[in-house]
């Protein structure tokens, strides 16, 4: 499979990730939701919308590293990715690409980098946390970093050579 083909699959599943992130959480939030689906009215889903945010933000980083040639698999793929969009930042690549795109709005790369290290630390910690009620405050930060991510990430996969 050519990389311009796995660069289009990374940001629809990261496109998908990010629009079940806000289904799940709108769901978890809406009480008329929960009563067409049968669910208890204190019925959360919360860690799942932090795992679906992260999953956003990992497949758009997959598909800027694919768009760049660098390919990471597994094992420890998730590692691997983050080391090497760190390595991106750390070379201003990142930076670079968002001013161009943006002109006068600067988006830091790091930023970006910082994003990306704390949804994989917040998969781990709150995925498994037992109530899920308590989870809606960092929830909605996952999804509003996720949806930042993607939309930076595919403005730089859209900007013209």
């Amino acid at each position: 499979m050519d990389s311009g083909h796995k660069e289009i699959l990374y940001i629809e599943r990261a496109k998908n990730e990010l629009d079940l992130a806000n289904a799940i959480f709108k769901l978890s939030i809406n009480k008329d939701l929960k009563l067409e689906f049968e669910l208890k009215e204190d019925s959360t889903f919360f860690s799942n919308v932090i795992s679906n945010a992260y999953y956003c933000i990992f497949y758009s980083a997959k598909a800027l590293l694919v768009s760049k040639a660098i390919n990471t698999d597994a094992p420890e793929e998730h590692r691997k990715t983050l080391d090497e969009f760190e390595k991106l930042v750390n070379a201003g690549e990142i930076d670079f690409e968002l001013l161009k795109i943006y002109k006068s709005l600067v988006v830091k790369a790091d930023e970006l980098l910082g994003i990306f290290k704390k949804e994989k630390s917040k998969r781990g910690k709150f995925t498994y946390r037992k109530l899920p009620q308590s989870n809606r405050e960092p929830a909605k930060k996952s999804l509003d970093n996720a949806e930042k991510f993607f939309k930076n990430i595919n403005l730089m996969l859209r900007k013209p050579n």
